[in-house]
């Protein structure tokens, strides 16, 4: 069954928990104009579906989907990251400029596609056998493993909670990403998952996710940061995310120092 305009669109105000009415009140349109376009009886112009998308927080990659449903030509592209030579070089310059700070670079997926030399090596010594299961290196996978960076972590099911939320919100915001669905329900099968407390997200935030790992006999607490990086006309671009880790208190950078300089 083909998925209409007026389907997603109807999905998407749900998602924000709104009514026709308040949708049409923000998008200053009539009630009746959001109604015709849900039931499919008014075509939007692409500039309207632009607009609703905007205000519904709908991500680049699910506004292509609707542009296309109404009938409209994509209006994002899409560069094999392959291609992006140029960029990927300034992503090394940005990488190694954070070190003696970890700082990696996710996909929507949570995918790594680039890591300073600092996180490479401190991977390589916390989790020294990356089985078949850290293929690709995922930032949740070596995560929620058991045979990952939980074993490490401190108050694991705190930090863990806050990273599950993350996910099953990204995975909401995109309905039509099976690979993103698929690691959400791979996550959920690892042991103590369902567990987990879910924290709100206005209590972790959209930036700050504190973490402790207990390294060499001493615990070190590490805050994340996480920055969008990228052309809001190139989904590849517009989809990666800076992710940078720095010690928390005096304590943390006393003891992270030295662990990097024997990495």
């Amino acid at each position: 069954m083909k998925t209409t305009f007026g389907s997603q669109l109807r999905l998407w105000r749900h998602s924000q928990g709104l009514s026709q009415l308040e949708l049409a009140t923000r998008a200053d349109v009539s009630q009746r104009h959001i109604s015709f376009m849900e039931s499919g009886r008014s075509r939007p112009s692409p500039e309207m579906v632009v607009h609703l998308a905007d205000i519904l927080e709908v991500p680049p990659r699910e506004q292509n989907l609707l542009l296309t449903a109404a009938g409209h030509a994509p209006a994002y592209t899409e560069t094999p990251f392959a291609d992006l030579e140029a960029i990927g070089e300034v992503l090394e310059f940005m990488l190694a400029a954070h070190e003696p700070n970890l700082a990696i670079v996710v996909d929507r997926r949570w995918d790594v596609v680039r890591a300073n030399g600092v996180a490479r090596r401190f991977m390589s010594e916390v989790v020294p056998e990356l089985a078949d299961w850290a293929s690709p290196m995922n930032v949740m996978r070596l995560n929620f493993h058991p045979e990952g960076l939980r074993l490490h972590t401190v108050d694991w099911e705190i930090s863990a909670g806050a990273l599950l939320r993350r996910l099953e919100r990204d995975a909401a915001r995109q309905p039509h990403d099976v690979g993103l669905h698929d690691l959400l329900v791979e996550i959920r099968g690892y042991p103590g998952v369902d567990a987990l407390s879910r924290p709100a997200l206005s209590e972790i935030g959209d930036l700050l996710v504190p973490v402790t790992y207990r390294i060499a006999g001493n615990e070190i607490s590490l805050f994340t940061t996480i920055s969008v990086i990228g052309d809001a006309h190139d989904l590849t671009l517009a989809e990666l995310r800076l992710e940078t880790f720095w010690p928390i208190d005096e304590e943390s950078r006393r003891h992270w120092q030295p662990l990097v300089d024997r990495l």
